[in-house]
């Protein structure tokens, strides 16, 4: 794949989600780099917000097989991976799989399940595979955890395990809309459902060509030093009781690329770094119980991390040869 045809593909999967999703160009453009980046993404935000609505219209836009898990306290990791039954006909066992058998899977309201059933969810994530009773089955490619989450603050919730967290290559806070979006999206759903309308954009052979040409994306040295002084000082901040991990390095290193190639460009500057950072880094960092205490975020310590790491300040063409 060429990059004029990579370009044209990402402008019609935005022009069709642009169809059904008002004033979500930013998220839409995070969870595209996610999936050419071979990640997961988790939606958090209050409820009512587009998070469902956002999962659904990226796999209608991207022509892929769709499956949905509904989260809830008495859900049981079976009810995900799937469970083998005894065929009395044929006398033996055989496997019955979970929704997880899918492309994008839509993990909805994700914190509303145990931390067992949570965890269920880890080997696929990681390694795309899952092992149900000793047999361990690969998952069709590509294949994308979407997660929606509600505030861990919210009545019946249960905090994701830190080695869940780490899986999701970003979390992404959607917001609210605007005033303008909110009237444009009354208007646009008092009448209809446009998602049931939409049309797909591209289809698997297209997002699997459109993976493998992130790996030819260009990173200077100088921006690649400034991706790994960023992760480093997460572990030097003096808010920090746990920092980033070099796992997180090499997932913001591949979100770059994916990010750039998105944007339209065959090399990644600074921009696109500072752009991933809270998404990426925040949820894979632990304050001190002091900030805690304070009510200090994330999102906050990293942004102030950018502002000490230099940026550099080669030119365009230094960082696109």
């Amino acid at each position: 794949m060429d990059f004029a045809d990579f370009s044209k593909k990402v402008d019609r999967i935005r022009q069709n989600a642009a169809t059904v999703m008002v004033g979500r160009e930013k998220t839409m453009e995070l969870i595209l780099t996610a999936l050419l980046a071979g990640g997961h993404v988790l939606l958090e935000d209050v409820p009512g917000v587009g998070k469902t609505m956002m999962a659904k219209t990226i796999a209608k836009c991207l022509d892929l097989k769709f499956g949905r898990i509904q989260f809830t306290p008495d859900l049981m990791p079976s009810d995900v991976l799937g469970v083998n039954v005894y065929n009395q006909k044929e006398a033996e066992f055989e496997f019955r799989p979970g929704p997880i058998m899918t492309n994008i899977l839509l993990a909805d309201e994700i914190n509303r399940a145990t931390p067992k059933t949570q965890s269920s969810l880890l080997e696929a994530m990681e390694e795309k595979q899952f092992t149900v009773e000793g047999v361990t089955r690969v998952l069709e490619m590509p294949f994308m955890v979407i997660a929606t989450q509600n505030p861990i603050e919210m009545e019946g919730t249960f905090p994701l395990p830190e080695a869940q967290m780490d899986r999701f290559l970003m979390r992404i806070d959607m917001g609210y809309p605007s005033l303008e979006e909110e009237r444009e999206i009354i208007h646009r759903f008092g009448e209809k459902n446009p998602l049931h309308e939409i049309e797909p954009a591209v289809g698997r052979e297209d997002i699997l060509e459109m993976q493998n040409h992130i790996n030819g994306i260009y990173m200077d040295r100088a921006v690649e030093d400034y991706l790994l002084n960023i992760v480093r000082e997460t572990r030097a901040h003096v808010s920090m009781r746990l920092g980033a991990s070099p796992r997180a390095s090499l997932y913001l290193y591949r979100s770059a690329r994916a990010l750039a190639a998105v944007r339209g460009r065959t090399y990644v500057i600074p921009d696109d770094i500072k752009d991933l950072t809270v998404p990426v880094l925040s949820h894979r960092i632990v304050l001190t119980s002091r900030n805690l205490l304070e009510d200090v975020r994330p999102e906050q310590v990293i942004l102030d991390i950018l502002n000490k790491v230099p940026v550099p300040v080669e030119n365009l063409e230094e960082w696109g040869r």
